[in-house]
């Protein structure tokens, strides 16, 4: 079993294997320098457990391993994985498995991404692991750290806070794949892309089995539900008695299936052991088969349970799947708030007003905030406001938050608490909470009621637009 998580390679390492690539003919990008310097000021804290991550794979991977792959008895670290971003983090619920490889056209990793983290709470957050598996060696190598600075530059807090971490396997864990035997009508590339699928999906179950509660498959072109975490978890937890292999939380092949991380070992050393035989889904409907004692009876059906509707579908499926599938897409949240009158410096885009946010129709799309511009909700008559809610981002443009951004309230009467520890705006407004990760969330306190408005004062310029997607005003 893994004892803890592999750390980063040292700058010694990660030069051998530039080295070594360019031994191979790799053309080197020509940025590839600059990559490996912020790669190691990011990566200083970890190097000391580089050595409990390697004995961490060797525990697990007996001798049955080398029966399998026996091209890996030719090095001795063929199968550490290589942690280029991570802090480690274990004892979660969930751990969420994405590999990535490089594509000809488009990436949709960093909308993958930014769909799983979108919506999440802070609690959420801090019982979720996120593992991106750079499935590269070799002549892609540069891709590698292309696709991890790419992750750093677009989730630093994610990345900083143990979320979020990138892998990648060591240059020899694969096999030669030119001597792999075409079957089932085949290719000689599609038997490759499959073999390497069935390489790739266990070195990812292997790296989560002690990292969690449950582990979940997914890859780097699917779009989650907004609200998937609570839904998983909640089935999840409700199944928990029953004698499952796994939960499917998708109908698209491997995507969205979700196994106990105890029952992770033996799932991937099956895969291993048949790699070159079969795709990963038939595989995975051969152990439903052997661990039944009559598939003729449907058996196999008590071994997996499937949540409705699905929570994941591929990038680019939208128009093409029936509407039950997936469901429609949510990308504002309906609240019964409180009668105001609302306004807003900010330009809106089409009809995405503040205005149908508020009446729950939609959510408000403002263009480019600028210093100073704000939102404000203004009362007929004070009222007493327990808490508050406001979202930013949606699933569909998960970046465009309101950042550096306060939450305002304006007392109707002088504040009864003398004790100064509020910090005033401008106004008579008094600053109560702020936006963190694209929400801000928090109560009122008694001093400061009645209240008469409401407001979100942008403090600097911003490069993005911005979303309000939920506004909440709890009385």
């Amino acid at each position: 079993m893994f004892a803890g998580p592999a750390a980063p390679p040292d700058l010694q390492m990660l030069y051998d294997r530039l080295a070594l690539a360019e031994e191979m003919g790799v053309k080197v990008n020509k940025d590839l320098s600059s990559i490996l310097e912020q790669l190691k000021n990011s990566s200083k804290a970890a190097n000391n457990s580089r050595s409990a991550g390697n004995s961490s794979w060797q525990s697990f991977l007996q001798p049955n391993i080398y029966l399998y792959m026996p091209h890996l008895k030719r090095h001795p670290d063929s199968l550490v994985p290589n942690v280029v971003l991570g802090r480690g983090r274990r004892g979660v619920s969930m751990v969420l498995g994405v590999p990535t490889v490089k594509r000809e056209k488009q990436s949709y990793l960093v909308n993958t991404l930014s769909s799983l983290l979108f919506s999440l709470t802070s609690s959420q957050s801090s019982d979720l692991l996120i593992v991106v598996f750079v499935a590269e060696v070799g002549h892609m190598f540069t891709h590698v750290f292309s696709s991890l600075l790419q992750s750093k530059q677009n989730f630093p807090e994610e990345v900083q806070s143990g979320l979020m971490e990138v892998v990648s396997p060591s240059l020899f864990y694969y096999p030669d794949f030119s001597r792999l035997t075409e079957t089932f009508g085949d290719s000689k590339d599609r038997v490759k892309w499959r073999t390497k699928q069935n390489l790739d999906f266990s070195f990812l179950m292997l790296y989560a089995q002690d990292r969690g509660n449950y582990y979940v498959q997914l890859e780097d072109d699917v779009v989650a539900k907004a609200g998937y975490y609570s839904d998983m978890k909640t089935f999840a937890t409700r199944e928990e008695s029953k004698p499952w292999l796994y939960l499917e939380f998708s109908q698209l092949g491997f995507i969205g299936k979700m196994f106990r991380t105890r029952d992770l070992p033996m799932i991937a050393e099956f895969f291993l052991m048949f790699h070159r035989d079969k795709p990963i889904d038939w595989l995975l409907d051969h152990i439903l088969w052997v661990k039944v004692c009559n598939p003729e009876k449907n058996q196999k059906a008590l071994l997996k349970q499937r949540y409705k509707p699905s929570l994941f579908q591929h990038v680019g499926l939208h128009s093409s799947l029936p509407g039950n599938y997936f469901g429609k897409q949510i990308l504002y949240q309906a609240h019964q708030n409180p009668t105001a009158d609302v306004s807003s410096s900010m330009k809106h885009y089409q009809q995405h007003s503040l205005d149908r946010l508020y009446r729950g129709e939609d959510f408000f799309w403002a263009l480019t905030p600028v210093q100073g511009d704000y939102v404000l909700l203004s009362f007929p008559k004070p009222i007493h406001i327990s808490g508050y809610l406001f979202r930013s981002g949606n699933t569909e443009t998960s970046r465009d938050q309101f950042y550096n951004t306060t939450v305002e309230v304006l007392p109707s009467s002088v504040i009864k608490d003398s004790s100064s520890h509020f910090k005033e705006s401008d106004k008579g407004f008094v600053i109560v909470g702020e936006f963190e990760n694209g929400v801000a969330e928090g109560e009122v306190e008694e001093a400061l009621q009645p209240v008469s408005a409401v407001r979100l004062v942008v403090r600097s310029d911003s490069d993005v637009w911005a979303v309000l997607s939920e506004v909440f005003i709890k009385v």
